[in-house]
């Protein structure tokens, strides 16, 4: 969940800040520009106040013309900047350089037309710092008497300008990039504290689908409706558990006590068997029927002892444990002439060495009810990475794909099997008693006949 939430607020968090950015960086780059140009007004103004006092046809005006070509060349030399004073007719009254002239086209004569009209220039368009041949224009009207009688012209070069904007902007560029990754550090702690009570949720509804009922859910972090959910889902799983156990209590003490009334029956049954002809059908079949029935009651107690058990869980020689079990049923498998072979390495997983004993039991001996006289049956024991596997293969008829999926379903037996004896509960136990160490059973076809058990069991120890 994570890796679709956190791309979702990386973006939005991105897009935040490039519309805060662009604006930003706009603004930065008109303000410096905007101070260009009042500063040229400035000029511009001071150098018109000089110029009302120059007149042409006045005698004993040069020395103030001289005063404003010196001016002008002083400013030109200082800031690299043009500038000039020029009649209505374009002819310079001073300038320096002393070549330069209004532009005839353009930003240039564009502000010195509107000069001419008795008001500064508008400001100029906006320069940008990929504009390399970009200059500032500015023009301011010379008056006397109430009469414009000449314009003063400035040319600034931009260099400075756009350098300055450039800074700017890369600092923008560093503080939005700076922002952006206290955003994606705060996003992977939000998602974190936003999901870390659904990881554990998680955990804890896999932990009880998987068998182990008392798994419950903290309901100290996260926002406020999960932990909320986390209460309602310790209060769903409180009901469960307490349904669950008072199922298994019902079949417990069900299994006890009908297990007396049958056994007084099967012992009436053998009494009355005495006063009857030997080898009669009717008493066979009613003893047949009564055993059967023991033996199911016995599997159901054993089933509900197996889900109420508590696991002792501890690190396990399977390999040893394998091989011990694999002896102990080679004598029956002689007996039926199927061949029992146990191989593998010393191997060692968490398990419950009484719980793994009973379901190598249920195992082995559901596979040699199975395989024919002069096949064989294989226990192999290995490891891999965080799990050890003991797998029983044999070559039995096996089932079909529909017949995989319900096997190891309380009850269920197969219908092509019914003459083998059996209750349907031996594999459901087993799924209990390795369920309840944190193993698992899996089932599959054995090429090519037979049916493939793995047990998987953690080679890690067990969280608290």
């Amino acid at each position: 969940m994570r890796t679709r939430l956190l791309p979702l607020l990386i973006v939005l968090m991105a897009g935040v800040l490039l519309a805060l950015g662009f604006p930003l960086a706009v603004s930065l780059a008109a303000a410096e520009q905007q101070q260009v140009v009042v500063d040229r007004l400035d000029d511009t103004a001071r150098f018109a106040a000089q110029a009302q006092f120059v007149t042409e046809s006045v005698p004993g005006q040069d020395e103030r013309r001289t005063t404003l070509e010196e001016e002008l060349t002083r400013y030109n030399d200082v800031y690299g900047i043009h500038a000039g004073v020029f009649h209505r007719s374009d002819v310079a009254m001073a300038r320096a350089p002393w070549h330069w002239e209004v532009p005839e086209t353009g930003v240039g004569r564009q502000a010195f037309a509107e000069a001419l009209l008795g008001r500064r220039s508008h400001d100029p368009p906006q320069v940008w710092p990929w504009q390399q041949d970009a200059r500032i224009v500015v023009a301011s009207p010379v008056v006397r008497d109430g009469d414009v009688v000449a314009v003063v012209v400035t040319d600034s070069p931009t260099g400075q300008l756009r350098s300055r904007i450039l800074r700017g902007w890369l600092l923008i560029a560093a503080g939005e990039s700076a922002a952006m990754l206290v955003a994606v550090g705060a996003a992977f702690r939000l998602t974190g504290w936003v999901l870390r009570p659904v990881r554990i949720l998680d955990a804890a509804t896999h932990d009880i689908a998987t068998g182990r009922m008392n798994s419950r859910v903290a309901a100290a972090g996260g926002p406020p409706e999960l932990r909320r959910l986390a209460r309602s889902f310790n209060e769903m799983a409180d009901n469960v558990e307490l349904v669950l156990e008072q199922q298994r209590a019902f079949v417990a003490d069900a299994s006890h006590q009908l297990r007396n009334p049958l056994a007084a029956l099967l012992l009436r049954i053998e009494l009355l068997a005495l006063e009857l002809p030997e080898g009669n059908e009717e008493i066979a079949s009613v003893r047949t029927e009564g055993k059967r029935l023991a033996r199911v009651l016995d599997d159901l107690l054993d089933l509900a002892l197996a889900e109420h058990a508590s696991a002792d869980i501890r690190l396990t020689d399977i390999g040893e444990l394998a091989a011990e079990r694999v002896a102990a049923w080679r004598p029956l498998a002689e007996e039926k002439g199927v061949r029992l072979h146990g191989h593998g390495p010393a191997v060692t997983a968490w398990a419950d060495p009484i719980a793994l004993s009973s379901a190598l039991d249920a195992v082995i001996d559901n596979a040699l009810k199975f395989t024919p006289e002069g096949e064989e049956v294989t226990v192999t024991v290995s490891a891999d990475g965080t799990t050890s596997t003991v797998v029983v293969a044999d070559r039995g008829p096996g089932l079909t794909e529909e017949e995989l999926t319900r096997v190891g379903d309380r009850f269920w037996r197969s219908g092509r099997h019914q003459n083998v004896k059996g209750s349907g509960l031996g594999l459901s136990i087993t799924r209990a008693l390795l369920s309840a160490g944190g193993g698992s059973i899996a089932y599959a076809h054995n090429e090519p006949c037979g049916l493939r058990v793995t047990v998987t069991l953690p080679r890690n120890p067990p969280t608290a």
